[in-house]
C-alpha cells in the first residue's frame, strides 16, 4: 500500500491523480478524504500512531510546515522504521542542510533523521514551484525580491508528484536525493516578462538589498528576525545555487519538465488554478 502525507496539498493531490487514486491519504478531518475520493483514514502527524504503516508499505512524507515540523517528521520516520516500510519518499528542498534558514534548515534536519533511519529512502529536492509565482504579484503589478540576478530552475509541483509516482511504483532502488529543477532556470526579471505574457498586465521584478526587503517583508507584517532570514534567503537563492539545472525529472519520467510557460498558459486557458501558497 501507499500511504500519503499532506494528501490536500499541492503535490498531494497531484499524486493521487497520478497514481489513479491507487493509495491511502492521511487527512486531518474526514470531509477532506470524502473530497480526495480515495481510500483514506483520518490521522495527523503529531501522532504518527495516528499513520497506518504495515511491513513492506511505502510512505509519501509531506507537509506545509509550521513549528512542529521537524519533531513530528522524525516521530513519523521513526513510526516507518518500526513498522517495517519499504521506502520513504519525501519532499525537502535543493541544497538545504540543518544549518540552513528558516524553513529550509528544517527541512535538512528532517533528512538527516530520514538517512540515518535505516529506512530505504529518496529524497525529492526541488527548488521554488511554479504554483507560487502568480501569487507574488501585488496588486500594483509588482513582485519584490532580494534575488538579484540570479536564475531559479522554478519546477511545476505537478512534475514533482509525477516523479514520487514513479519512485513508489517501481522497484525501491538505492538511496537517492534527486535534485529537480524546471527545463530552464529564468531570473526574477525573465519570470515578470512571462507572467506579464500570461496575466495580460505588467509585471515587474523590483530588487531589493537584503536590508530593504526586509523592512519591506516587516511592512507586510512579518516579524522583524523571519523577514531578514528570508531576505537573507533570497539573497542566497541569488547567488547562482538554484541557477543550474538538472535531468532527473526527464530521466525518470521520460519526458521533460513542463516549462513557466507551459504552465502559465494553462493559467491563462483556465486549464488550472494556482493555488493558494503553502510555503
Amino acid at each position: 500500500m501507499i500511504v500519503v502525507t499532506g494528501a490536500t496539498g499541492t503535490i498531494g493531490r497531484a499524486l493521487i491523480e497520478e497514481l489513479g487514486g491507487a493509495v491511502r491519504a492521511v487527512v486531518r478531518r474526514v470531509e477532506q478524504g470524502e473530497e480526495l475520493g480515495c481510500d483514506y483514514v483520518v490521522g495527523d502527524l503529531e501522532r504518527p500512531e495516528s499513520i497506518p504503516l504495515e511491513p513492506g508499505d511505502r510512505l509519501f512524507l509531506n507537509s506545509a510546515l509550521w513549528p512542529g515540523f521537524v519533531r513530528a517528521h522524525r516521530a513519523v520516520i521513526d513510526h516507518a522504521a518500526t513498522a517495517g516500510v519499504a521506502q520513504v519518499v519525501t519532499v525537502s528542498v535543493r541544497g538545504v542542510t540543518s544549518g540552513s534558514l528558516l524553513g529550509f534548515g528544517q527541512h535538512g534536519q528532517v533528512d538527516e533523521h530520514l538517512k540515518a533511519s535505516g529506512v530505504p529512502w529518496s529524497i525529492l529536492a526541488p527548488v521554488g514551484f511554479m504554483q507560487n509565482l502568480p501569487g507574488d504579484v501585488d496588486e500594483e503589478g509588482r513582485i519584490f525580491g532580494s534575488y538579484g540576478r540570479g536564475g531559479v530552475g522554478y519546477i511545476d509541483a505537478r512534475d514533482i508528484a509525477a516523479v514520487a509516482a514513479v519512485l513508489l511504483t517501481r522497484p525501491v532502488g538505492a538511496d537517492a536525493t534527486y535534485e529537480l529543477t524546471g527545463p530552464v532556470a529564468p531570473t526574477h526579471d525573465e519570470v515578470a516578462a512571462e507572467l506579464t505574457r500570461a496575466l495580460g498586465r505588467t509585471v515587474r521584478y523590483v530588487d531589493l538589498s537584503v536590508e530593504e526587503a526586509a523592512v519591506h517583508l516587516e511592512k507586510r507584517g512579518m516579524p522583524a528576525r523571519a523577514a531578514h532570514d528570508l531576505a537573507e534567503l533570497m539573497s542566497q537563492i541569488g547567488d547562482g545555487r538554484w541557477a543550474s539545472t538538472t535531468t532527473a525529472v526527464a530521466d525518470i519520467l521520460g519526458r521533460e519538465p513542463r516549462s513557466l510557460r507551459e504552465f502559465l498558459g494553462e493559467i491563462r486557458l483556465g486549464v488550472m488554478t494556482p493555488p493558494v501558497r503553502r510555503r
